[in-house]
């Protein structure tokens, strides 16, 4: 099933039961680059996701993820009015990474800027070998503005990010899978192929268990210790009521379950 949600944006559903969604950005002739109109429509769809869905996949068509922000769009702007233009793009992207649903970004090419934003809001990335990240921000006298002084160190460490925005360092595949920018390093051109296997695989988790890692997990690395092992204790509770994770845990007591085996 395909459906139209914005001219650079597309919604394919995949799976017998339209369980997966695959979120396409469409403008390959500005290498994906995102403008706010592009930023918006991302936000609107992930608040109005099909009630199918149990996990999504966002990829960009041509030979690049996404190239950043579109630079023929950049305006000046008061202090104001530059802190409403960023905390839009932090709502939007918000609703990627604290929304319902688990999303995988299957990366090549260009990761830049923006589009580093955008990947870092998923929760899985995948990255094939043609993929290269960088931070020009910093040498054209800019701050990144989409969440990535948040999300990004976390993946990478507040050093590295800094020195990437300080030189403009680009990191190859190889080299960004090494220090944490993607999970999984696939061939050119797989990358695709590979987030929507995950994604499919994770589509078939209870619920709750793929809410409470979304939204439990991240909040619970944040707190204090003990805070973080009550937060824990709720979850685990709540997540092991719910009928769907009853049901396999009984499953794995009569031996039902499949065994965790080394693929």
């Amino acid at each position: 099933m395909n459906a139209n949600t914005h001219p650079d944006l597309t919604l394919s559903l995949r799976g017998e039961q339209s369980e997966v969604a695959v979120v396409t950005l469409n403008r390959a002739a500005k290498r994906n680059a995102l403008n706010d109109g592009l930023i918006l429509a991302i936000r609107d769809l992930f608040q109005n996701l099909p009630k199918s869905v149990r996990a999504a996949v966002i990829d960009g068509s041509g030979e690049h993820f996404c190239a950043g922000l579109d630079l023929s769009e950049l305006s000046e702007r008061d202090a104001g009015e530059g802190v409403m233009h960023s905390r839009m793009w932090h709502t939007a992207l918000d609703c990627v990474e604290k929304g319902t649903v688990p999303v995988i970004a299957a990366l090549h090419g260009a990761v830049v800027g923006g589009g580093l934003e955008l990947a870092s809001a998923c929760h899985i990335r995948v990255a094939d070998e043609t993929t290269f990240y960088a931070l020009p921000e910093g040498t054209r006298g800019i701050f990144v503005g989409g969440g990535g002084a948040v999300r990004i160190p976390k993946l990478i460490g507040a050093a590295r990010m800094t020195d990437m925005m300080l030189t403009g360092r680009v990191y190859n595949a190889a080299d960004g899978e090494r220090i944490g920018l993607a999970q999984y390093l696939v061939p050119t051109g797989t990358a695709l192929d590979k987030a929507i296997e995950l994604a499919t695989r994770i589509a078939t988790n209870a619920p709750m268990t793929n809410y409470a890692l979304m939204h439990a997990l991240p909040r619970i690395a944040e707190q204090p210790a003990d805070h973080g092992l009550f937060t824990e204790a709720l979850m685990a509770s709540i997540a092991q009521s719910a009928p769907e994770a009853k049901e396999r845990v009984r499953a794995f007591l009569e031996g039902k379950a499949a065994k965790v085996t080394k693929e």
